[in-house]
């Protein structure tokens, strides 16, 4: 379980991210919306780290996160995907993986000299790291250089990085950002089937509602820096506060945009998507 208690920062006398307090269960995606300049990404940076809170706390399955790194902090249970792309372009896909497969995981690449032991374990992190290629469909490009991979690929190996984390909460800052209609569905889908396992926490920031409606349990609505309305997606988009105020949408283009056919490549409601 994920836990923001009072959380803050201030930059100046701007404060960007204003004691915002909220609570993320296991199985559930919740989406983090709001305008421009709301503060989610801030509020992202600071759970994760990459910001030091002015005041307030994050907790993690009740322990708290202040004072560690954002890679003490991934190895404690966070996985972070970011709005561009953060992998190594001169590797190969599959070394891209294996990194974080070995970051994810003690053995005896972290002790000693035994050149019989690190190869012996070195071809049990490969073999995991070619698996969890094999969930994103990208088993077939291993050994691609990652500098030469199209924008939707590099965002689909994002995704498989923190796979190979393995963290309790994944967070993923506008996953499809810069991506094409048809290159979209493939991110979509596998943050749909991450959302499967009941054990795991996922975090969305996201501005297409199209997308928010199909996959998110949960909307939290930021503005100036303040939490402003928090539940059930239908109770929220069908708020005229923020309809109006924060997603700049009139109520009238509310409805008609709930009306609209689902995002490509996602499901209707209720309904299942295949595995890419």
């Amino acid at each position: 379980m994920l836990q923001t208690k009072d959380l803050t920062v201030r930059f100046g006398g701007h404060v960007a991210v204003n004691a915002v307090s909220c609570t993320f269960q296991p199985g559930t995606l919740t989406a983090i919306v709001g305008p421009n300049g709301a503060g989610k990404t801030t509020y992202f940076n600071l759970i994760s780290g990459q910001i030091r809170a002015s005041s307030g706390d994050a907790f993690l399955n009740g322990n708290s996160l202040a004072g560690l790194s954002p890679s003490a902090r991934t190895r404690a249970g966070l996985g972070r995907a970011f709005q561009l792309t953060n992998l190594f372009p001169n590797l190969s896909v599959l070394e891209n993986v294996r990194l974080a497969v070995q970051a994810a995981r003690a053995g005896k690449h972290l002790r000693g000299l035994n050149l019989w032991s690190i190869w012996s374990d070195h071809k049990a992190l490969t073999q995991l790291a070619e698996e969890v290629l094999e969930a994103v469909s990208m088993a077939g490009k291993r050994h691609t250089t990652v500098a030469s991979l199209p924008h939707g690929d590099q965002r689909k190996l994002e995704v498989a990085l923190l796979m190979a984390l393995e963290p309790d909460v994944f967070m993923f800052d506008e996953p499809t950002a810069g991506m094409s209609a048809d290159e979209a569905p493939v991110i979509l889908n596998l943050i749909r089937k991450l959302k499967n396992d009941k054990r795991k926490t996922i975090l969305l920031v996201e501005h297409k509602m199209d997308v928010v409606r199909e996959l998110a349990d949960r909307i939290i609505v930021l503005h100036n820096g303040s939490l402003v309305a928090d539940g059930e997606p239908s109770e929220v988009i069908a708020s005229p506060v923020v309809q109006e105020a924060y997603l700049g949408v009139n109520p009238k283009d509310a409805l008609a945009q709930a009306d609209a056919p689902p995002h490509p490549g996602l499901p209707p409601q209720g309904g299942r998507s295949e595995t890419p």
